[in-house]
């Protein structure tokens, strides 16, 4: 897979969210009534007629793309799906967290993603098969997932703008815990990059909201999973997600019965 172009690509995308973020743009509704703007449309021309035009046998399912039926979609055994603007209300708050998700799935496992943070030129790239690495104008990172510290608080992030039902009362079971809130796919970079252990989520998203951070977390060492301790799938008849844990530790999740708690809350 050439990392460069997809890179190169994400940037692209970014740019065009940013010379949108600088003006007086407008917000409209979508069906499901989630905000769209222009930087959510101009984003999605560029990476997804880039991917075709690179990958012409590789179908592309992007959230700002066409609705194309299962019976279509199961015969894939691969294919490109994409977020082009993850994060849309942090971008109409604009404070800076919204993201360019890009990953390839393969089968029903997400096997590559690009994150990328267009405020401040930082993309978080994975190959499942060989690791995990953040670049940036410091340079490029390996990440690795941080053990849980059996003595300090466990680290909590979850979504800014995105309240979950039945999340304070899942935090009430973790005695000792700090939460941190992030906004659109950062928190799956938070986990990925060592910054917190464990990311909970009883609320909806779409595959194409977590599939790139899933193999940047899977990459790095970390797991995620359904509530029933399966591994998160993808390309299903329909898009709509479960509820997930994304963790640093599985060791942890055993050791501490996390899972069959949450599950009790849904």
């Amino acid at each position: 897979m050439d990392f460069d172009f997809l890179i190169e690509v994400a940037r692209q995308a970014g740019r065009a969210i940013l010379e949108v973020y600088g003006t007086d743009f407008e917000v409209s509704q979508k069906q499901d009534d989630s905000p769209l703007t222009l930087a959510d449309t101009r984003s999605h021309a560029i990476i997804a007629g880039s991917l075709r035009d690179r990958y012409p046998d590789i179908p592309v399912l992007s959230e700002e793309g066409r609705e194309i039926p299962f019976e279509e979609r199961r015969k894939w055994d691969r294919f490109w799906l994409v977020d082009p603007l993850d994060g849309t209300k942090e971008f109409i708050k604009r404070n800076g967290e919204f993201t360019v998700n890009i990953a390839l799935v393969q089968g029903h496992m997400p096997v590559v993603g690009v994150i990328y943070i267009p405020v401040s030129d930082r993309v978080f790239v994975a190959d499942v098969g060989e690791g995990c690495w953040e670049i940036s104008s410091g340079g490029r990172k390996k990440l690795t997932v941080s053990p849980i510290s059996p003595h300090g608080p466990v680290r909590i992030v979850r979504s800014r703008s995105h309240p979950t039902p039945g999340l304070e009362q899942f935090l009430s079971l973790i005695p000792s815990h700090l939460v941190i809130n992030r906004g659109s796919a950062l928190k799956f970079c938070s986990v990925a990059g060592g910054e917190a252990d464990f990311y909970p989520r009883f609320g909806p998203t779409w595959e194409w909201d977590t599939a790139a951070g899933q193999a940047i977390v899977t990459a790095a060492g970390g797991i995620m999973l359904d509530l029933s301790g399966k591994p998160f799938v993808y390309n299903k008849e329909h898009l709509l997600n479960g509820p997930f844990i994304v963790s640093s530790s599985m060791e942890w999740l055993r050791k501490t019965g996390i899972l069959e708690a949450a599950s009790k809350l849904t």
